[in-house]
């Protein structure tokens, strides 16, 4: 089991080096954050017209039932 535990402690410990600074995450953050409110208006058009392409494509499957005369 303690070996386990090394082997498991040893393999994880390059990936400390991968975890940047404190500081460059909060930049990383805002430049998500800044990416996010641009692409808002570029979401909600894109929503928009799928929902609407759902609706027409629902409405076609459930009107086209054989319909009697």
């Amino acid at each position: 089991m303690l070996q386990l535990l090394f082997t498991i402690a040893f393999s994880a410990a390059p990936l400390t080096l991968y975890i940047p600074p404190i500081r460059c995450l909060t930049a990383f953050a805002r430049t998500m954050e800044e990416m996010g409110v641009e692409g808002r208006a570029y979401r909600v058009r894109v929503f928009a017209r799928a929902r609407i392409a759902w609706s027409r494509l629902l409405d076609c499957l459930f009107s086209s039932s054989p319909r009697r005369p």
